[in-house]
């Protein structure tokens, strides 16, 4: 509720600034009204039906739902995994930062990652980076600088991950049907990414830590 207090009027002020170009320049209702080919449903047998049923489109979204729930169930479960090992809560707490500080510099990065790849090595690469940057802090004991510096490498790949999933869609398929075909693509990724914690704590007493 704070954040939408502060941005929704920041937005409708800063729309009808006199700097912006006339494309951009729309009063507040037409900011915030989508437009009417968003409201009409999709006619049946275009692109909103057959791409998501498509092999490509299910096996991205699949390897994408894996790969945040890997992720995402050993971030949240850092801090509890660095004390078992040592660490104060300080420096747990510090890890997890420094995790997430290694992620916006991740996607400062992507840029020039996008333009000296193709989008299906750079969509493997990624994810196989996200495996073998996360697998050490299962088998890592120490020292605690070595696992201070683990999220940090995983948090860069994390964020270069994060901006490969939201342009997934327009580089395989452009933008046509954007909004339709992330929603449906992001749709198991973030459910899997909301339920990881909950499932890397239920695992981690199966596993032993």
């Amino acid at each position: 509720m704070i954040l939408a207090a502060i941005t929704i009027p920041a937005h409708a002020l800063a729309l009808r600034a006199r700097g912006l170009p006339p494309r951009l320049r729309r009063p507040p209702s037409a900011v915030l009204r989508p437009p009417s080919s968003v409201l009409r449903p999709p006619s049946s047998g275009d692109l909103t039906t057959s791409i998501p049923r498509s092999r490509s489109f299910i096996l991205l979204a699949t390897a994408f739902t894996l790969a945040s729930f890997a992720m995402y169930a050993v971030v949240m479960g850092l801090i509890p995994l660095l004390t078992e090992r040592g660490a104060t809560a300080t420096q747990a707490a510090w890890a997890l930062g420094l995790g997430g500080a290694g992620q916006t510099l991740g996607r400062t990065l992507y840029s020039t990652l996008a333009t000296r790849t193709s989008v299906t090595a750079r969509t493997a690469t990624l994810i196989a980076l996200g495996g073998v940057t996360t697998a050490p802090l299962a088998f890592t004991p120490g020292p605690m600088s070595l696992l201070t510096s683990l999220p940090i490498v995983a948090g860069v790949v994390r964020g270069n991950h994060t901006l490969l999933q939201v342009t997934a869609v327009t580089d395989r398929w452009g933008t046509t049907h954007y909004g339709h075909l992330s929603g449906l693509l992001g749709a198991p990724t973030h459910i899997s990414a909301a339920l990881a914690p909950w499932a890397g704590a239920a695992l981690a007493g199966q596993f032993g830590g």
